[in-house]
């Protein structure tokens, strides 16, 4: 399955940095607004340790992590809804992710420049979410004039879309974004048709410099402190500098640097999995002597939903999935092993994947 965040923020923060470290790329980072126009794409890998497990396992010829499309958009500034600083196609970019990733400066630092000259994340962060707000109230507007114009028959159906539409730019207008919107499953598919920008997930880094890995920083802390105060955010810190110096190190230098900061591994590596958490995936594993294979899907997706994200006849001729959990897979040492302790059971359509699953699809088309 396709799946694409989309990294924002202010310009000058450390988005084409981060997205450099992310995908090892080449976007122009520089020290002046809107050095980034086009948007730059990156495939990211996703760390998971699990998959040379499997690979001690089978000994595969081949092993395939599950990725993520990174997406680096070009500074967004107060007025983007307006179409200020070429809002309007950046906007349009942010609408094409499934997610966010807003990258907030919380450093100081008198060699990059700042586009307000003032360091205040909480005033940054409030831009950005004012920005993508005003356009999905322009969006809302517009299709609230169209669902008034169709309830006029009074068609029931019309009628609740107005009632939907109505209460949910009632609760942009209050300053809150529409991912913190209750919906019913019958409201669902409006909501997706809308593709508002404030519904999207939303991850918060905080770029923070070297000094603030050990000790917190009052930017840092303000930050934490607002997204304590609300549901449907998560914050991590990263300090992108120093992760880009991390990078270029050999393994074992970089092993002995990660020792000295009091890191297991890179602070690169935890953002990641955040962001694959934040699109509410789950992974499970094909394994065997071709290859060991990571797959994405959504949390709480049945047994053939699964299969065709590994191919559509997969899905459309689903019979059976032969399932073993990945401890019972690497504590008995493979399918064999597992078999032969009764841990490979068969499940049918309705079976819901679990964290970590090894599965054998059976399909007849």
């Amino acid at each position: 399955m396709g799946i694409r965040c989309g990294i924002v923020g202010l310009p000058n923060v450390g988005k084409s940095t981060l997205f450099n470290l992310l995908s090892d790329g080449s976007a122009e980072a520089a020290n002046y607004p809107f050095c980034t126009i086009e948007p730059n794409i990156g495939i990211v890998t996703v760390p998971d340790e699990r998959l040379d497990q499997l690979a001690t396992i089978t000994k595969p010829e081949e092993i395939i992590p599950s990725v993520i499309e990174f997406v680096d958009i070009a500074g967004l500034v107060q007025g983007a809804s307006e179409g200020e600083g070429l809002g309007n196609k950046f906007l349009a970019n942010i609408r094409e992710t499934d997610a966010i990733i807003h990258v907030i400066r919380c450093f100081e630092d008198k060699n990059i420049t700042h586009v307000s000259d003032v360091i205040n994340p909480l005033d940054d962060l409030e831009i950005i979410n004012t920005e993508l707000l005003l356009a999905d109230i322009q969006t809302l507007d517009q299709n609230l004039l169209r669902a008034e114009k169709q309830s006029k028959t009074g068609d029931k159906i019309q009628l609740a879309k107005k009632a939907f539409l109505t209460d949910l730019l009632d609760h942009l207008n209050s300053n809150q974004p529409a991912r913190s919107f209750k919906i019913s499953d019958d409201q669902n598919l409006w909501m997706k048709e809308l593709c508002l920008l404030s519904a999207k997930p939303m991850l918060f880094v905080a770029n923070i410099d070297e000094a603030s890995i050990s000790d917190i920083s009052p930017y840092l802390g303000q930050l934490e402190k607002y997204v304590g105060q609300t549901e449907d955010t998560e914050i991590i810190s990263l300090c992108i500098a120093l992760e880009s110096e991390i990078v270029k190190l050999d393994t074992n230098d970089k092993d002995e640097f990660l020792k000295e900061l009091n890191l297991n591994e890179p602070a690169i590596n935890k953002l990641i999995r955040s962001s694959y958490r934040l699109l509410d995936l789950q992974t499970f594993f094909t394994a065997g002597p071709k290859e060991v294979r990571s797959w994405s899907i959504k949390r709480h997706s049945n047994a053939p939903q699964a299969a065709g994200v590994i191919h559509t006849d997969f899905e459309r001729g689903f019979i059976k999935a032969e399932v073993i959990s990945f401890d019972d897979y690497i504590k008995y040492e493979g399918e064999n092993g597992s078999k032969s302790k009764g841990k490979l059971r068969l499940e049918g359509k309705d079976y819901i994947v679990k964290e970590g699953d090894v599965i054998y699809f059976r399909f007849n088309v």
